[in-house]
């Protein structure tokens, strides 16, 4: 079987999905310390539901380094309480308004202006910030040169054969990084992330509906099995 190649996917995904930005919170927010909250938010949740919480904290407390850390630990949580987990969540973004307002004086933002390497051992200093969500800031707010990956990325570019089974976060990054034209980098994680919530799902893929079946060693084979 042929493997695909980054413009293909590009193509025939383009062309079979639409991208709703409201499922999508990154792409919504204000500023990248909103952007920072938000990762914080969107674990072990929903995006849509993620969405939903980041309106009710700003509406309730505002998003911005000096509101958070001067609201009361209670009102944030009950800010933040459709979120999950968010006892956790209240501290660490308590811990990382803090930080931010002492020093970075308020403006996060500036990190995006060094280097990219440099800026993202930077944000992955900060409470909260594994690589994916430095990734997605890195790319998102600052247009930069990285590929964020999450559950829905990883699944499809293993089917695919993009990435190895055993891949890590870098091994993969670096891959998809190889594979997709780097301007294409932010459609290339929104189309993919779509196509693993509708299609590509983790349990019962619509394999009989995915454009990407015939270059889908995976999918051919679940067809087969009679799935």
């Amino acid at each position: 079987m042929r493997k695909i190649d980054g413009e293909t996917i590009l193509r025939k995904l383009g062309e079979a999905v639409r991208l709703d930005e409201e499922s999508f919170p990154s792409l919504t927010s204000r500023s990248v310390f909103e952007m920072l909250v938000a990762t914080v938010l969107s674990q072990n949740t929903s995006d849509r539901n993620t969405a939903r919480t980041v309106r009710r904290l700003r509406e309730k407390i505002g998003i911005t380094p000096e509101s958070i850390s001067k609201a009361g630990l209670r009102e944030l949580k009950t800010a933040i309480r459709s979120s999950g987990l968010y006892n956790v969540k209240a501290r660490v973004l308590k811990k990382l308004a803090r930080i931010v307002v002492e020093n970075y004086g308020g403006d996060v933002e500036k990190v995006l202006e060094k280097p990219v390497d440099e800026a993202r051992r930077e944000l992955m200093s900060l409470p909260g910030v594994g690589p994916k969500t430095a990734d997605v800031i890195l790319l998102f707010a600052g247009g930069k040169h990285t590929f964020p990956i999450d559950t829905h990325v990883f699944r499809v570019s293993r089917r695919l054969g993009l990435i190895g089974l055993r891949d890590g976060y870098e091994e993969a990054r670096v891959k998809l990084m190889e594979t997709f034209p780097p301007g294409s980098y932010l459609k290339a994680h929104l189309l993919l992330i779509e196509h693993g919530r509708r299609v590509c799902r983790a349990r019962k893929p619509l394999c009989m509906n995915c454009v990407l079946l015939k270059y889908c060693s995976f999918g051919q084979g679940l067809l087969k099995g009679g799935m």
